[in-house]
């Protein structure tokens, strides 16, 4: 009969980042990651936007590069009509507090 093993943690749930503690945003030269985080340094935008701004037609996988980085940069699912006036929740990108801290701290700190 085989006894667990003690040495690995019993956890099942999936590694979650815990936002609520200091997370350090590591930068990056891309420059579609700096098209976008300057537009969401100014105003909240929807994925076409983001899309657009950034030059790509990957907006969601840029916030996930993002994310990775260590900015939170939530998604909020706004309701709307889409051309056949059918209701649609399309999500809107923006930066938290925190994110904004996180950049500007970045952008001092910055070598060049």
């Amino acid at each position: 009969m085989k006894t667990p093993d003690s040495s690995k943690p019993e956890s099942s749930a999936p590694n979650k980042r815990n936002f609520t503690a200091t997370v350090r945003f590591i930068g990056t030269e891309n420059l579609r990651h700096l098209r976008v985080i300057q537009a969401l340094m100014t105003r909240p935008l929807p994925r076409e936007q983001l899309d657009s701004i950034a030059g790509a037609s990957n907006g969601p996988e840029l916030v996930a590069e993002l994310r990775r980085r260590g900015l939170e940069t939530p998604c909020t699912r706004t309701k709307k009509q889409d051309r056949d006036l059918f209701d649609c929740w399309p999500g809107v990108y923006h930066f938290t507090s925190a994110d904004r801290r996180r950049v500007n701290y970045w952008l001092a700190h910055r070598n060049g």
